[in-house]
């Protein structure tokens, strides 16, 4: 038993002599075939036997991120995983003359790199690619993965901002090698997708490739390039709670100035503060924005909730005009009192204190008015001379008890025991000169109620006219979003 113990041991470090001199074997044989290789070879010439002949390069391009999205310098940043494919006709090699070597990986800088670059690139840093290792097998084929943080040029097309998806063209091609010199090949359709990281605010829809040949007017050789097309969505969550909602709850306030009592003398003061609380919102976006032709959608809304919160502003100070308009005033036309007071008034339920649908302000003007005629016809002391002595303070009188009346009731102290009238003039013109006076200021605040009625029928008709406005214009608007 201990016999066979000790057979095994020496059967396994036996084994593990013999991979480690495997090892040191291949090592030295990958020493030796790096060695010639490198003897006679020149990275400086493009690797073909025959030079009429174009050399096969295959790109293929993973996309790792999006590093950020710059609209107002029209800037796509990402990272990116570029790989790079082809043959040298200088460095092969029979696998079996090295230990059945296939594969070695040595620094790129030690072989011929075909010089493709970002034709859009955007950045000031014209540096090359990363010095990578690559990989070379033993039938000449070469390949060559490098990372690289692109910043490429992009049209940013801003019109549906924040609903808006944008297509950022990355073009790759040989800056100096023509087509009939380096061909360029798409390993793959589109560019790969199947390790990128999301990111935050935009969502990668796709990536096509396509190859084109364009013909420039400098030379007339044709040169290929592959351009992947990156389709872009954004997300735009974050924009409808931080700039759309607030827009849309502070465009409400601007009806509501209409509501706004004129007597508490923030009317307009409430339209000036939301139309500078729209106005640091636009220039929010403004400062985001690139400054072109094509307005924002969210820009056009806040120029279109500004507009309407200016006029909502004049509006106001007309109205308060005619709410303040004084005793000085003319008095309110007939077809305002028809058309405004005895109409819309009961289109849009507005009364008085005391008034209601069954009392109208046209019924109570009228009321008023035929008492102040039975008044003034009740204070002519002359005819009532010529007829009966009239009767002094009826009980039965009760219409009058609370309004300001000057009936025959102020002549009983002119009379005389034997029931004739005998009061002294200068009395009877006082008395009627104070008449006049409370007719008077009753007929101008009946004026002044009439005028302030008409502005307090007219807010409400433009609170809700501008209610229908707002709601009708955040639904274009939006609606308008592809």
């Amino acid at each position: 038993m201990e016999s066979t113990r000790r057979l095994m041991e020496m059967l396994i470090f036996s084994a593990l002599l013999l991979v480690e001199a495997a090892h040191c074997s291949q090592g030295q044989f990958a020493h030796k075939l790096l060695n010639d290789l490198m003897e006679n070879y020149s990275s400086a010439l493009r690797p073909v036997d025959d030079t009429d002949k174009s050399l096969n390069v295959t790109l293929q391009v993973t996309l790792s991120q999006i590093k950020d999205m710059d609209e107002r310098n029209q800037v796509l940043i990402a990272y990116l995983w570029i790989r790079q494919t082809w043959h040298d006709a200088h460095l092969k090699w029979s696998k079996e003359e090295y230990d059945g070597l296939e594969v070695i990986r040595i620094p790129s800088s030690l072989v011929w790199r075909p010089d493709l670059v970002l034709y859009n690139k955007a950045d000031d840093d014209f540096s090359g690619p990363v010095d990578t290792n690559v990989v070379l097998r033993y039938n000449g084929e070469i390949t060559w993965d490098t990372p690289a943080i692109t910043k490429s040029s992009c049209v940013v097309d801003v019109s549906y901002f924040p609903f808006d998806s944008q297509q950022c063209n990355l073009t790759f091609g040989s800056w100096t090698y023509n087509g009939n010199q380096v061909d360029i090949a798409m390993g793959m359709d589109s560019g790969d997708l199947s390790d990128f990281v999301e990111n935050v605010e935009w969502e990668c829809h796709g990536m096509p490739a396509t190859k084109n040949v364009i013909m420039y007017g400098c030379c007339s050789d044709p040169y290929p390039d592959i351009t992947y097309t990156l389709l872009l969505q954004r997300r735009s969550s974050f924009y409808i709670f931080n700039l759309l909602l607030p827009c849309f709850l502070i465009s409400f306030l601007a009806p509501l100035g209409f509501y706004l009592p004129a007597d508490s003398g923030e009317k307009v003061s409430l339209g000036v503060t939301v139309l500078l609380a729209l106005t640091v919102f636009q220039m929010m976006v403004a400062e985001s924005m690139p400054p072109s032709e094509n307005v924002p959608l969210i820009g056009k809304y806040y120029i279109a909730t500004m507009t309407m919160v200016t006029a909502s502003t004049a509006l106001t100070i007309f109205i308060m005009n005619i709410h303040f308009c004084g005793a000085e005033a003319k008095p309110v036309p007939y077809w305002a009192k028809v058309l405004i007071i005895d109409y819309m008034s009961k289109i849009f339920f507005v009364y008085e204190v005391g008034e209601s649908c069954a009392s109208p302000f046209g019924q109570m003007e009228e009321s008023e008015s035929f008492h102040g005629q039975n008044h003034k016809k009740k204070l002519h002391p002359k005819e009532k001379a010529k007829g009966a002595p009239p009767t002094c303070c009826p009980d039965d009188d009760k219409s009058a008890a609370f309004t300001l009346t000057f009936d025959p009731c102020v002549y009983c102290g002119c009379r005389g025991s034997s029931g004739i009238l005998s009061c002294d003039p200068k009395l009877v013109r006082n008395v009627e000169y104070i008449a006049s006076c409370f007719r008077e200021q009753k007929a101008t605040c009946l004026k002044v109620a009439e005028w302030k009625k008409v502005a307090k029928v007219m807010d409400r008709i433009f609170m809700w006219i501008f209610f229908i406005m707002v709601f009708l214009m955040s639904i274009l608007i939006i609606g308008k979003a592809p």
